[in-house]
């Protein structure tokens, strides 16, 4: 019985492991913004997503356009102008001066990176403890002593080496400024590692880069 807990109780854990790894927090490297940038913080933004796939660049904008709406900052998401595939530079251009948009964002799907780790075959000791049948006079006993009603066993576990793979989930962010001919103004690079949901990818990307902006006045700062 005490062996049939430890499985379960380790299968528990390894579940649980599993879904945390996999849930792996995203982060944003290699940001950068234009120390010339002085005009006001951008307004009103076209969100576009370079997917062929049409469902996933659907998510990912409208992932964005809500943390932007957030911000009161009014977001269109390219799809809802170009539904068939994203637009190219002309009709980008086009756009930004038939809209207004004063400011483009544009997310880039990069390589995914997979990184090995080779672990070292390892050993550890399994403590166990077995207790006496109580139900036997001779361990019911009030005068036996209480350390000897149960027995601790250890024994050592040998854990074979291994190769450990991570992937990382790479994304390219640019916001370009249409005012003045257009400049990109701020840049940064995501990094997800065993990404799980791609929704929660997502969302907690565009999080981050949404924050990103206000935090550089990019965008008007959060509430």
């Amino acid at each position: 019985m005490n062996v049939l807990r430890r499985t379960l109780a380790a299968a528990i854990l390894g579940c649980l492991m599993s879904q945390i790894l996999g849930c792996a927090s995203s982060n944003l490297v290699a940001q950068w913004k234009d120390a010339s940038f002085q005009a006001p913080p951008l307004g009103k933004m076209l969100i576009i997503a370079a997917r062929k796939d049409a469902a996933k660049r659907r998510m990912w904008e409208d992932a964005f356009s809500a943390e932007l709406v957030k911000r009161g900052v009014v977001s269109i998401s390219s799809y809802s102008l170009f539904p068939d595939a994203p637009p190219d530079t002309n009709q980008i251009l086009a756009s930004a001066q038939k809209n207004a948009f004063d400011g483009i964002l544009v997310i880039l799907r990069m390589p995914t990176e997979t990184k090995t780790k080779y672990v070292k075959e390892n050993m550890t000791t399994d403590r166990d403890v077995r207790y006496g049948d109580y139900t036997n006079p001779a361990f019911s006993s009030l005068h036996r002593p209480y350390w000897q009603r149960y027995n601790t066993y250890y024994r050592d576990i040998e854990h074979p080496a291994y190769i450990d793979s991570q992937s990382v989930d790479i994304r390219a962010i640019d916001v370009t400024t249409t005012g003045n001919g257009g400049r990109l103004i701020w840049s940064a690079t995501s990094r997800t590692p065993n990404p799980g949901s791609v929704l929660e990818v997502q969302r907690g990307v565009a999080r981050l880069v949404i924050s990103g902006l206000a935090n550089q006045h990019v965008i008007k700062p959060g509430k």
